[in-house]
């Protein structure tokens, strides 16, 4: 690499970039420890943007016979090194298919969009129908693959295919599935999960299980999916996971590979600050793996600090799962946007049915997509089961989580009317306190539901951890804003206190009206939340801290609904 080496950015194909003289860092060891490893069929799940595709389409280039005269795509790289690997490359049919584009709100378009993948994938191997094995039947099979096919046809298509290019090239097939997984994502956001699960499981077991004709696969994805979905029949595969030793270094940047590229480009002195803002991602034992697009988005920028990764995509699922998750999601995204960790069980299987009221499946989900990394993992119990301590993977990743944060208060009046309640308690005026809390809750309340069963009860435990990692994130750098802690003789539900000790500190308890504590009103229940307060002493842990008490403001917020009270 050379200073005016071109740098692409998003380019895939690994014949392109290499044909360019692009910006390109050696990964064909892969297909060394892949071929090695022996596996029938390999699951490998990485957050997306770490090279997935690029390994994908490098492992076509290598042993498909389409690149058998291509050998010039490998000199100089690692691979080529080895005579033995030499004598491999372009000697096998190979099929190449990505599910990236089979994203649809309904089961229908979904599989119209799945059946014209496999309508190109026929038409790129229709060259092979001239051979003088084929019969006519064979033809009139080949060309009944089109996209007005039957449910039927298209889950034993490939399995198909792998039948003629082993007729006509003598050896079995390799089949390369990239992001296998998007379009359950999309099944699960749309509400048809069942209907894709069912249509899914028929593909995959005429593809990789029940299919004498392939001789090896590879599929990638960013999840692990259940094996009681779509993978139920599949006994021959072979799952890497990012805490897998397999392939740890294979997608993504070392720190090693990362500081070469630096120092080639002429931004050597950039490194110390390129560490702090994209490393953490922890692959098997590597604990220094940066992903891809913020480097190369960084190098092509010429040194500019930016959230490259974590501006790639809308994030919707996550956001969804925190913003509408229950008070422990919340509770610990305090933690984590302020630089803390956690500790959980870990089941890398994720199951999307669960995700909605899971929270060990929320976790799950947030390591395997990236935005949690590994610190520590310890053997517990008799079982000797994993727990891990995660946190935030880099700056990055957190910047990403407080903008989230930030935005859920940024719609219509909403964060005017969030911005004149900080205002306001800020200024000890607690009638512009109610005014504007009252409007700040009328127009998000509907945002933290759960979207399930809603129901006016949650409405307020909802919104108010909510509320309050939006202090965590508008607050940053003038007060600590901490919630559920304990103080006196009990959990006070939220503390604000200044950095600068000479200013006021904040606390506050939530209650909603409950008639069971003859609570007959609003005031009823503010009352009894104010009663908490002097009587479980939640100042305790302020004054113990230096505050006196004529610093510290106790407030009360009593809700009815969407009502809100406060004094």
């Amino acid at each position: 690499m050379i200073r005016n080496t071109i740098v692409n950015i998003g380019v895939q194909r690994f014949d392109r970039i290499r044909e360019q003289g692009a910006f390109y860092i050696d990964k064909t060891g892969f297909i060394k420890e892949w071929w090695e490893g022996g596996s029938d069929v390999t699951l490998i799940t990485r957050p997306r943007r770490f090279g997935k595709t690029l390994n994908m389409s490098m492992t076509e280039c290598f042993f498909s016979n389409k690149y058998a005269s291509r050998g010039d795509l490998f000199e100089g790289l690692e691979i080529w090194s080895d005579e033995r690997y030499r004598q491999l490359q372009g000697t096998y049919p190979v099929i190449f298919l990505s599910f990236a584009g089979v994203k649809a709100d309904n089961i229908k378009d979904m599989k119209a969009i799945f059946k014209i993948i496999l309508t190109n994938i026929y038409g790129m191997h229709r060259d092979i129908m001239s051979s003088d094995c084929f019969d006519g039947t064979d033809r009139e099979t080949f060309a009944n693959v089109n996209e007005k096919m039957d449910d039927i046809k298209a889950c034993t298509a490939i399995n198909t295919l792998c039948i003629y290019l082993e007729k006509c090239y003598g050896k079995k097939a390799i089949v390369l599935l990239d992001e296998y997984d998007t379009p359950m994502q999309e099944a699960w956001l749309g509400g048809y999960w069942d209907e894709a699960v069912k249509f899914f499981r028929g593909f995959f077991d005429n593809t990789f299980k029940t299919n004498p004709h392939l001789y090896r696969g590879i599929i990638t994805g960013i999840t692990r999916i259940s094996k009681e979905s779509i993978f139920s029949d599949l006994n021959n595969l072979d799952v890497v996971t990012t805490t897998s030793k397999e392939y740890a270094a294979s997608f993504g940047f070392t720190q090693d590979e990362v500081f070469r590229a630096l120092d080639d480009m002429g931004l050597g002195g950039e490194k110390e600050g390129v560490k702090h803002w994209y490393n953490g991602f922890t692959f098997g034992g590597h604990t220094d793996i940066y992903n891809p697009w913020s480097i190369t988005s960084f190098i092509k920028k010429g040194g500019q600090y930016a959230a490259y990764w974590t501006n790639t995509s809308s994030n919707s699922l996550v956001n969804s799962l925190i913003q509408k998750g229950n008070r422990s999601i919340k509770q610990t995204m305090e933690t984590l946007i302020t630089g803390g960790s956690f500790q959980t069980m870990i089941d890398e299987q994720i199951v999307f049915s669960q995700l909605g009221d899971n929270t060990g499946a929320v976790w799950s989900l947030l390591l395997a997509t990236g935005y949690l990394k590994v610190l520590e993992v310890e053997n517990v119990g008799e079982y000797k089961e994993k727990r891990y301590t995660l946190a935030l993977t880099n700056k990055e990743v957190s910047l990403m989580f407080k903008s989230m944060v930030d935005n859920w208060f940024s719609h219509g009046d909403t964060n005017v009317y969030y911005n004149e309640f900080i205002n306001a308690l800020l200024n000890d005026n607690v009638r512009k306190m109610n005014t504007f809390m009252n409007k700040v809750a009328l127009e998000t309340f509907r945002s933290f539901d759960s979207g399930n069963k809603p129901s006016e009860e949650t409405h307020p435990e909802r919104f108010y951890h909510g509320f309050v990692l939006g202090m965590v994130v508008n607050l940053a750098g003038r007060y600590k804003v901490r919630s559920n802690r304990e103080s006196g003789y009990g959990r006070y539900d939220v503390m604000i206190e200044p950095l600068d000790k000479s200013g006021k500190a904040f606390i506050f308890e939530f209650k909603v009206m409950d008639a069971d504590d003859e609570e007959e009103t609003l005031e009823d229940t503010l009352a009894n939340a104010l009663a908490q307060i002097e009587e479980k002493q939640y100042e305790a842990e302020l004054t113990a801290e230096g505050f006196k008490l004529e610093q510290i403001r106790k407030y009360g917020f009593a809700f009815q609904g969407k009502k809100c009270l406060i004094g």
